[in-house]
Formats: C-alpha cells, structure tokens, sequence
C-alpha cells in the first residue's frame, strides 16, 4: 500500500509558487486595507461632535456593510496613482476624452482616471501571473502557453473597457427614455410661473424617486447654477457630460430661447413632442427588428426539434420496411 501511495504520490513542489503569491497577495492586501482604514483620533473626536449619538446608533448597521466598500475605495484611490503611471494619457486631448466617457458612465470624481487606468493595469498584471501560472501548469514551457498567456492579458486589460462601456450605454439609455417625462413635468413649472432654474431643481426633487439619473443630473445644474455659473455654460456642460445627443439638443434649444428671449415653455414642448415621437419610432423599430432576430434561434433549436419530431417516425418506418425489402431483393 504505502509502495502504490509513493508511486502515485502528487509533487507538491509545482504548487509552490501559486501559493507563495498567494500569500504574498493577501499579506498586501491586509496591510493597505489597514493602512486605508485607519482614522486619526482628531477625525474621530470631530465626527462625534459633529452627529449627536443617537444618531450615529441609527447609522451603525448601514456603515458596518459599507465599511469594506468604503477602505476598498480608499485603498483604490491611493494606490491608483502609481498604478495607472504607466498608462497615463500623454496629451490634453487625451485626458479629455478619457474624462468624457468616465462622465457618460457618471464616474465624475478627479480621481476617476487613475482609479480607471489603476484597474486597467491590475487587470494586465492578474491575467499575465494568474493565465501565466494556469497555462505554465497545464501546457508547461511552451509556445501555446505564451500565447495564451497574452491573449489572457491582453483580455483582463480590456475588461474595465468593457464595463465602462456598458454603464455608459445604460446610463444614456436610461436618460434618453426618461428625459420627455422631464420636460413635460418642466413645461407645467414653467407655465405655472417658475423660472428655468426653479423647474430644473423641482424635476430634480421630484423625479429623484422614478428617474434617478436624469434627476442627479439636473441637481447638478442647479448646484452649479448657485455657485455662479453662467447658464449657458451649464447647460453645455450638462450636454456634454451626458453625452446624449437629445440633450444637446435640448441645451442648444434653452440657450437660443434664453438669448433670443422667446418662450421657453413653448421650446420645451416642441422638444418634448419630438423626443417622444422619435421614442416611439425606436420601439417600433426594435419591433420591427425581432421577427429577424428570431429566425436564428428558430433555425438552430426550434427547427431541428420540430423536424426530429414530425419526420422522424416517417424515417424509421422506412427503414424498417424499405431496407429489409431490398435486401431480400437481392
């Protein structure tokens, strides 16, 4: 028995760089999650004066699930700097079209880039090491395991892209669909007396329920029109930090209105009428697009059943009879 178990007995020493990096990874990772969520005393005192104790027990239990999410972030933030070095933009040009699509998916925090490339370069290195060390293990030193090495790589490096990409079209969906609500309920306050800027902020306050994204986005004009801003600039940066193209349309149309001293109530509802007309023709033409949409899954998986079901007992029943036949012709 022990002379089977030594000749089939596992090398263990092929699993010992796996688990060296795994412990060298969770030692880092506990000590920068320590040093993000430590707080200076003087903070602490502060933040006890400044929320009364019943209230802080009320806000325990949503910070206990918070905590991790919160020194995550923290953690991000002080490690993305150096992280997303290497892959830093090199010209304005570039830093700019990189904030405009992080805008689109609403990331709008100075630190978004750097988080943004930060992960980017993570997502390289955990796909080099982690495809690296399961192709090393499953084709050894081979050229099939440096490419597949790479190609792993190179897909972790576009992961970030991926989501960014897929938050952003949510989130412009999101605002496409429930943007004639909002002008429909900012014609009522302005008709009823209120001011552009009264309107934004009172479809900010009521649509924050049904509409979250397009509500967050007239609170923002309204925090920058407090703080001073130029309408018009606010409303251009509203078109382009949505990056939708109704939007930028709208803007164009208030700021027209607003120059020329037209009625911006009756601009709104032309607006509105158009959005939804050509809300409506979307749907139809999605509509339109399902019956070609399905012939796929028809050809692939209802069809064959369907065939398999009313020609096959046709099948067998001819070659019970006809083969039998033709051999005894013979």
């Amino acid at each position: 028995m022990f002379y089977l178990l030594a000749n089939n007995a596992i090398d263990f020493s092929r699993f010992v760089p796996f688990a060296i990096f795994g412990m060298f990874a969770v030692v880092m990772w506990l000590v920068l999650d320590r040093l993000a969520s430590g707080k200076p005393r003087a903070e602490q005192r502060l933040d006890e004066f400044r929320e009364p104790p019943s209230k802080r027990k009320q806000q325990l239990a949503a910070k206990g699930t918070a905590k991790k999410t919160d020194a995550m972030t923290k953690m991000l933030e002080k490690a993305s700097p150096a992280l997303a070095k290497p892959l830093q933009p090199k010209t304005e040009i570039e830093v700019s079209k990189l904030k405009q699509r992080l805008a689109h998916a609403g990331f709008r925090n100075e630190a978004a880039p750097s988080i943004y490339l930060g992960l980017k370069f993570i997502g390289l290195v955990a796909g080099f090491f982690l495809g690296g060390g399961a192709m090393l293990y499953s084709y050894g030193l081979a050229t099939d395991a440096l490419l597949y090495t790479v190609g792993i790589a190179g897909l972790m490096f576009y992961v970030p892209d991926l989501a960014l990409w897929g938050l952003a079209a949510k989130r412009q969906e999101a605002i496409f669909l429930s943007l004639p609500d909002a002008l429909d309920l900012m014609v009522v306050c302005v008709e009823s007396g209120l001011g552009l800027d009264q309107a934004m902020r009172k479809v900010a306050d009521e649509m924050k329920s049904s509409y979250r994204v397009i509500a967050e986005e007239f609170a923002i004009c309204n925090f920058q029109l407090q703080m001073g801003r130029r309408r018009t600039e606010v409303l251009h940066e509203l078109g382009y930090r949505t990056g939708v193209e109704d939007v930028r349309a709208l803007a164009a149309i208030l700021i027209q209105a607003d120059k020329f001293g037209s009625s911006i109530a009756q601009a709104l509802r032309v607006q509105s009428d158009s959005m939804r007309v050509r809300r409506r023709q979307l749907a139809e033409e999605r509509a339109a697009k399902t019956a070609v949409k399905l012939i796929f899954p028809l050809v692939l998986f209802i069809f064959p059943a369907i065939f398999v079901v009313l020609v096959g007992p046709a099948a067998i029943t001819m070659v019970n009879e006809m083969f039998p036949a033709m051999s005894g012709g013979r």
